[in-house]
């Protein structure tokens, strides 16, 4: 056991020096902002897109994706507005307007590539397009993923009323199924944190290699969103500090919370291997 602590601590320490060294508080400030303005284009271009594809409740079910493992107080402000952002009419798919929040929300994507790379101390050698095409990609994946689902949250329900008339013995069952969104919402965070460890920074990882960070990322996540929630009730007082901006920046703070556990749990992983705690391959890699 003593040697599990000293290893634990080695890597521990290691992950939070190459964060410092790596610039992660101004790399989770660019996460933080970029994420923010990448959700209204994604959303729009989803909105577009998912219309297009006759998902009309994409709009419903993207806002609860995104913003149910937030703090309600956090949400609440955001998913307004976004909201009433995604009741103006558009036009069709490929307009101008479509296609430059596409671009822009992946700019979201192109920070987390950038962070990452610096997490797990590799170098692109991709070319700028293709990591653009790239980013793209995974929003364009991600939307059909929502609109599949979005589609699914209709057809869910209709499922559920039949096989209750015909089968009422599991009724208990359906019901629990029919309230476990909070559960799926969870279960697409996680798919999404091993996607984006796996497949969108430079150099090659598997599965055994990404799980510990995503998990304490899952930990700490969870923590300090706790721990902000409680802050705000208690201590915070952000109105009489940024008046009408109080809003944004709340939602800016928890984002760069968020955006520096993101990094920390790639660099708890990156210091795992580094240590061949994981057995792997050892990439080129910066020291």
């Amino acid at each position: 056991m003593p040697v599990f602590f000293r290893m634990l601590y080695k890597v521990s320490y290691d992950a939070l020096y190459h964060f410092s060294e790596d610039d992660g508080w101004a790399m989770a400030s660019h996460v933080a902002l970029s994420a923010l303005l990448a959700v209204f284009p994604f959303l729009i271009f989803g909105t577009a897109l998912a219309s297009f594809l006759g998902a009309d409740q994409f709009a419903e079910t993207a806002v609860h994706v995104i913003f149910d493992t937030w703090p309600e107080t956090i949400a609440k402000p955001l998913s307004d507005q976004v909201i009433q952002v995604l009741t103006i009419p558009r036009g069709g798919l490929l307009t101008v307007s479509v296609l430059a929040a596409a671009y822009f929300a992946s700019n979201g994507v192109e920070a987390l590539r950038v962070s990452l790379n610096r997490a797990y101390r590799v170098s692109e050698t991709r070319p700028w397009y293709i990591t653009r095409l790239v980013s793209l990609g995974y929003v364009l994946g991600a939307v059909i993923s929502l609109a599949a689902i979005s589609a699914l949250l209709v057809v869910v329900p209709v499922a559920l009323a039949f096989a209750e008339t015909n089968f009422p013995f599991m009724k208990d069952f359906l019901s629990t199924v029919s309230s476990w969104r909070i559960y799926g919402t969870l279960a697409l965070l996680i798919i999404g944190l091993v996607i984006f460890h796996l497949g969108l920074p430079a150099g090659k990882r598997r599965l055994p290699d990404v799980i510990p960070g995503i998990l304490l990322t899952l930990i700490l996540w969870l923590v300090g969103a706790l721990a902000f929630a409680s802050y705000l009730a208690s201590f915070a007082n952000y109105a009489a500090t940024y008046a009408g901006l109080a809003s944004i920046m709340i939602v800016l703070v928890f984002l760069y919370m968020v955006g520096a556990i993101f990094i920390i749990g790639a660099e708890f992983n990156a210091a795992l291997m580094k240590y061949r705690v994981l057995p792997h391959k050892r990439p080129n890699r910066k020291t």
